[in-house]
């Protein structure tokens, strides 16, 4: 007979309610938490920068910049204050996202814009500002003019006039501002003493700054054509005019020689024969900057040596440092080699350190009097290393290679543990030899990993300005150019003294030429990134 023990009936269960996790609260709705705080410090600061930028942007009527910081300043708080779940993603992309469109297409948009221009020195400004200046630089004292009670006045760090006519209301004014009527102004012995909102200069202030004050001219009205004011001494006023006479409503400049017409193609006055006359202003040239690149005689020849030059430094930088890091890779990759660690630390040190400093080392032991290299090395010779075209382009391989290896190195070690050590044993197995097995095996699997970081290396070294500025300077120098370039300049190098260096900077043909050095290196990375796709079925 079998027992069986009665099992008493379960207890109803009754549903209970799923548990609901706590909603966080939002900082947005204001609760006073550490985190709340700090986010209400930094967009307290990011907004007091940006009304800053637009009361800037604003004095100087820079119109596209307060609205550019106006819808910023909105975005920001939008993103950062609303409590909306939707909002959340924003709070990580905006601040990347503004800085993208300044750093990045704003600057590539400028860019694009500049490249179809002509601006650079002497095409710089505005047509109105173009005949104030060819007014000014030709002025000269009127015969017979009267003189004036001058003072020299300063308002927020400008220099004025003020001056007093017989029987006339005392006037003020600066280099920018054509003297105005102060009738607040305090006259003593025909001269200004006060005047409500400047301070008058004293004599000691005017022997400081007395180059300033004899260059200073006021303008006598709005009309250019009317002259302006100028003083030798600081105590007495001459009218000077302009021997040239401008009729703003035919656009024709009247000088002593020539009459010379607004020539809007080319920024400039051009009289009858031909010629021009400086400064002009900026003006739209559509695809100029480009064509004179390999039309213009004083241009073409420059921009292709540099041209040739720059792919030969960025190739041999690419193939030297790489041969040598691979070389180095595969030694110390042999299990027979004792102090692998050791010997890979100290081959990466030129890595660890600063490019730039290692480039300003190196130029001072190629110098040719006081370097180490001819100095002790050589012992005492006089090698002019970074004088020579050929020599020096020899050093910036050199310094490059030093700087470059150490890369190289990391990149193919870590590549060679990827390669499957069954494949090389089966290829001695099968009788081949180290070369053919490097060749047929270890190289091309190499490739494999390595090709998208080479071709990344020559785009560095294709805009490698740094090595080439802070080594040579770009020099020697091409005296028999027509422009300022020398033997070692890559295009970006070449680019910037264009740029930024001479008498003749032209910013509108740099940006020109930047594009086209995009346009290069664009187009020869994506045809390599095509060769590459064949190494990939090695895998």
């Amino acid at each position: 007979m079998t027992m069986s023990t009665a099992v008493p009936p379960a207890p109803p269960t009754t549903p209970t309610e799923p548990r609901v996790r706590p909603r966080p609260e939002s900082h947005a709705r204001g609760s006073l938490t550490a985190g709340y705080v700090a986010k209400l410090l930094l967009v307290a600061l990011v907004d007091a920068l940006g009304v800053y930028g637009i009361f800037a942007g604003s004095a100087h009527e820079s119109w596209g910049i307060v609205g550019f910081l106006a819808f910023a300043l909105l975005l920001v708080n939008l993103v950062y204050f609303v409590p909306s779940r939707r909002l959340v993603p924003a709070k990580y992309l905006v601040p990347g996202l503004l800085f993208l469109l300044v750093y990045q297409v704003f600057v590539v948009m400028y860019t694009g814009y500049t490249a179809f221009t002509n601006w650079g020195d002497g095409h710089n400004s505005t047509q109105a500002d173009a005949v104030t200046a060819i007014l000014s630089q030709n002025e000269r004292r009127v015969d017979g003019s009267p003189s004036y009670g001058l003072s020299v006045v300063e308002k927020d760090g400008r220099l004025g006039f003020a001056v007093v006519a017989a029987g006339r209301t005392p006037q003020v004014g600066t280099a920018t501002t054509p003297l105005a009527d102060a009738p607040g102004a305090t006259v003593a012995d025909g001269v200004v003493t006060a005047v409500p909102g400047y301070s008058v200069l004293d004599f000691s202030s005017i022997v400081q700054r007395q180059q300033e004050i004899t260059d200073l001219r006021v303008p006598v009205s709005t009309d250019p054509n009317a002259g302006s004011i100028r003083t030798t001494d600081g105590s007495v006023g001459y009218l000077y005019r302009s021997t040239y006479s401008y009729d703003a409503s035919s656009g024709v400049l009247t000088g002593p020689e020539a009459t010379y017409r607004a020539d809007e193609k080319v920024g400039n006055f051009v009289a009858a024969n031909g010629q021009k006359i400086e400064p002009g202003w900026k003006v739209g040239v559509g695809f100029k900057n480009f064509t004179d690149v390999l039309t213009d005689s004083s241009l073409r020849g420059p921009f292709i040596s540099v041209l040739i030059w720059t792919f030969a430094f960025a190739i041999l930088s690419v193939l030297l440092s790489f041969g040598l890091g691979l070389f180095l890779a595969i030694t110390l990759n042999h299990p027979r080699v004792r102090g692998q660690r050791l010997y890979r630390s100290l081959l990466i040190l030129p890595y660890a350190m600063p490019a730039f400093l290692s480039a300003v080392v190196w130029a001072g032991m190629f110098n040719q009097t006081f370097g180490f290299i001819n100095t002790v090395l050589l012992r005492g010779a006089s090698v002019p290393w970074l004088n020579d075209p050929w020599l020096a382009k020899a050093a910036v391989l050199l310094v490059n290679l030093w700087l470059g290896f150490p890369y190289m190195f990391l990149i193919c070690t870590g590549a060679l543990q990827s390669i499957p050590a069954d494949a090389i044993e089966a290829a001695k197995i099968d009788g081949a030899s180290g070369l053919r097995i490097f060749r047929s095996i270890t190289l091309p699997l190499l490739l494999v990993s390595t090709a998208p970081l080479l071709i990344s290396s020559f785009a560095f070294n294709f805009n490698n300005f740094n090595i080439i500025y802070l080594l040579t300077q770009g020099g020697p120098r091409d005296l028999t150019a027509g422009v300022n370039v020398g033997s070692t300049d890559i295009l970006i190098s070449f680019v910037y003294k264009l740029a930024f260096q001479g008498v003749n900077r032209q910013y509108g043909l740099a940006c020109a030429i930047s594009i086209l050095i995009f346009l290069i290196v664009a187009s020869v990375s994506a045809a390599t990134f095509r060769k590459t796709r064949a190494l990939e079925e090695l895998n």
